[in-house]
C-alpha cells in the first residue's frame, strides 16, 4: 500500500493562520496529515477532527495520541459539523480545512472498491456502516438515473451509452466487481475514446463514487455551516481535486465576499455602505509547487482556495 501524502500541506496550514490558543477544524481527517501540522501549533488551543470513515479515525488516532489531549475525533460527515459542535457547546470556531479528495489508502485498499486498477467488489463507501453502495447504484438504478449521474457527476459525454451498457449487461447478470464495471463502460465507448491517454472508467467512477457518498451535497451544507462558524479573522481552507467541487467552493466564497452593487445616483450616507462579511485571502486557487507535483502525482488536479471572515 502507498504511503498517503497529503496535498498541499503547508499552504492549507498556512492559510488557516493558525493561532495557539484558537479552537480549529478538520472536516475530512483522512489520515491526519494536515491535522498533525495543526496541532503543533497548537497550545492551549484545540482541534475537533471529522471524517466518515471509522478506519481513518482509528489510524489517525495513533498517529496523533502524543496530542491527543488537543484532539476530539468525531466519526461524522462534515456536512453535520455544526449541529455536532453546538452539542459539544462549540458555537465559533477560528478555522475550519476541507480536503475533499478520497484519501490515498481508500483507493489503494482493493476491498473497498473505490479503484478501476484493482479487482474488487463494488463498495466505494466511505461510510462503512452505510446501506447504498456502488454495486447497488450500478445495478438498480434506472437508466434515467444513471445518465444523471454520469453526465452530472462525471461530466461524461458517453453517459447515455454507458447507462445503456450498463443496463444490457445487468440483465443477463448482476454487475459485481469493479473489473466487470470497467468492462460494460467499455463496451460503450467509441475506439477512439479507448485509444485516447487516461483511463475510460475514470469520470464513471467518479460519478458512481460522488453518489454513494453524497459528496457534493454534503459540501454544499458543509461548507455553508464552516463559513457561517468561523469568528473575526477566522478562516476555512478548502482543497479541491475537480471542476464540479471547485465551482461550488469558488462560487460561495465569492458569493460570501462581494456586495451588492449601488447605483451612484442613489445618495447614501458612509454608515449606510453595506460592507462584506468575508473576503477570498487566495484571489485565484493555490496549486501544487512543481517540487510537489514530481513527488506526488495526486496533487495535479488540487486547487487551493482561502475564505476570511471580516466582519460580523
Amino acid at each position: 500500500m502507498m504511503e498517503h501524502i497529503s496535498v498541499l500541506l503547508h499552504e492549507t496550514v498556512e492559510g488557516l493562520n493558525v493561532k495557539p490558543d484558537g479552537i480549529y477544524v478538520d472536516g475530512t481527517l483522512g489520515r491526519a496529515g494536515h491535522s498533525s501540522l495543526i496541532v503543533k501549533s497548537l497550545s492551549t488551543g484545540h482541534l475537533f477532527a471529522f471524517d466518515k470513515d471509522q478506519v481513518a479515525l482509528d489510524e489517525s488516532r495513533i498517529r496523533l495520541q502524543e496530542d491527543s489531549d488537543k484532539v476530539t475525533f468525531i466519526h461524522d460527515d462534515f456536512k453535520n459539523m455544526k449541529k455536532v459542535l453546538n452539542e459539544l457547546g462549540i458555537n465559533k470556531v477560528d478555522g475550519v480545512m476541507l480536503d475533499l479528495g478520497v484519501s490515498s489508502p481508500q483507493f489503494d485498499d482493493a476491498n473497498r472498491g473505490f479503484s478501476y486498477r484493482y479487482d474488487a467488489k463494488l463498495d466505494m463507501r466511505m461510510d462503512q456502516s452505510q446501506t447504498l453502495t456502488a454495486y447497488e447504484v450500478v445495478n438498480h438504478y434506472d437508466y434515467h438515473d444513471l445518465v444523471r449521474i454520469l453526465f452530472q457527476y462525471g461530466e461524461e459525454k458517453f453517459a447515455k451509452q454507458i447507462a445503456r451498457s450498463i443496463e444490457r449487461n445487468r440483465e443477463i447478470k448482476p454487475i459485481e466487481t469493479t473489473f466487470e464495471l470497467v468492462d460494460v463502460i467499455k463496451q460503450a465507448l467509441p475506439m477512439k475514446v479507448l485509444n485516447k491517454k487516461g483511463h475510460p472508467a475514470k469520470q464513471t467512477f467518479q460519478a458512481i463514487r460522488l453518489e454513494v457518498n453524497g459528496e457534493l451535497e454534503s459540501l454544499k451544507q458543509g461548507l455553508k455551516d464552516a463559513i457561517d462558524l468561523l469568528n473575526i479573522h477566522g478562516r476555512c481552507s478548502v482543497i479541491t481535486f475537480h471542476s464540479l467541487e471547485d465551482r461550488i467552493v469558488k462560487d460561495l466564497f465569492n458569493e460570501v465576499s462581494t456586495v451588492p452593487q449601488i447605483d451612484k445616483r442613489i445618495p447614501i450616507l458612509p454608515n449606510q455602505i453595506e460592507k462584506a462579511s468575508y473576503r477570498c485571502i487566495t484571489k485565484k486557487p493555490i496549486l501544487a509547487s512543481e517540487e510537489e507535483l514530481a513527488m506526488n502525482n495526486r496533487s495535479h488536479s488540487a486547487k487551493l482556495r482561502v475564505l476570511e471572515r471580516i466582519n460580523e
